[in-house]
């Protein structure tokens, strides 16, 4: 087959897709009887990716396979395609988060604990309905409490392709102003808690820009000990999809 019809096949499935694509899948887009093999296919996507270099898109890798994006660095520029301000969430549904993420599998309880304060039904309904959480067990005590990890969307949405690309607590720590009550100190030192960092800059970013410049403001402030601020509106669609770094999406 045609190297360069695979590669414009593939090409115009990730642009089609609006969702990361595996292997099999684009294999699955070809005629039975001339089906590229999986090596053939990891080729067309590296020259795709080296066809790309130094342009406003790229090829990029997620858990649940491939996709195009917009380059990181432009996202700011193409959000304003959406004029409409994206809905942004609370400091409290942010480091909720970041204890699932970081020392999954955990319980509510274990989460409030760190915190301290009650967790909000909305923030883990949110995380659900958002399907960056599951429920992945039960705890085997009193009770039997639903134990939550993160999913293979939670990682498509940050641009990740494992939890191993979660970057150090301490890194966080070291950006300022990240005050989630994680016991830091301790997880730097090596507890078996940390994912080690290959993609650290991004996923910091991304996943917990917590700043607190703008702590005041009405949807995201949560200085009161309490949960009770809580968003529901839906994402415009197309965003997560297109930009590396959803950071415009949160709270700063």
């Amino acid at each position: 087959m045609n190297e360069s019809y695979t590669k414009n096949v593939i090409e115009a499935a990730l642009l089609a897709a609006g969702r990361p694509l595996s292997v099999s899948e684009l294999a699955e887009l070809f005629e039975e009887s001339d089906q590229p093999a999986a090596a053939e296919i990891r080729a067309a996507l590296a020259t795709l990716e080296e066809d790309y270099t130094g342009r406003g898109i790229e090829v990029k890798e997620t858990a649940n396979g491939y996709r195009i994006q917009v380059r990181r660095d432009l996202a700011n520029e193409i959000s304003r395609l959406w004029p409409e301000r994206p809905p942004r969430y609370s400091r409290a549904l942010l480091e909720t988060l970041a204890l699932i993420a970081y020392r999954q599998p955990i319980t509510r309880a274990e989460i409030e604990a760190v915190r301290g304060v009650a967790v909000n039904p909305n923030i883990v309904k949110t995380l659900l309905e958002r399907n960056w959480v599951r429920v992945v067990g039960q705890r085997d005590v009193p009770g039997r409490p639903e134990l939550l990890g993160t999913t293979k969307d939670f990682l498509d949405y940050f641009g990740l392709r494992t939890l191993e690309e979660l970057p150090p607590l301490a890194e966080l720590k070291a950006m300022g102003d990240v005050n989630l009550q994680l016991d830091l100190a301790k997880d730097a030192a090596g507890d078996g808690a940390t994912p080690s960092a290959s993609d650290s800059d991004a996923t910091a970013d991304a996943v917990l820009t917590a700043q607190s410049a703008d702590e005041g403001d009405a949807a995201g402030a949560d200085d009161d000990g309490s949960d009770e601020e809580e968003l529901s509106a839906a994402e415009p669609q197309g965003t997560s999809e297109l930009v590396a770094s959803p950071r415009h999406d949160f709270d700063d």
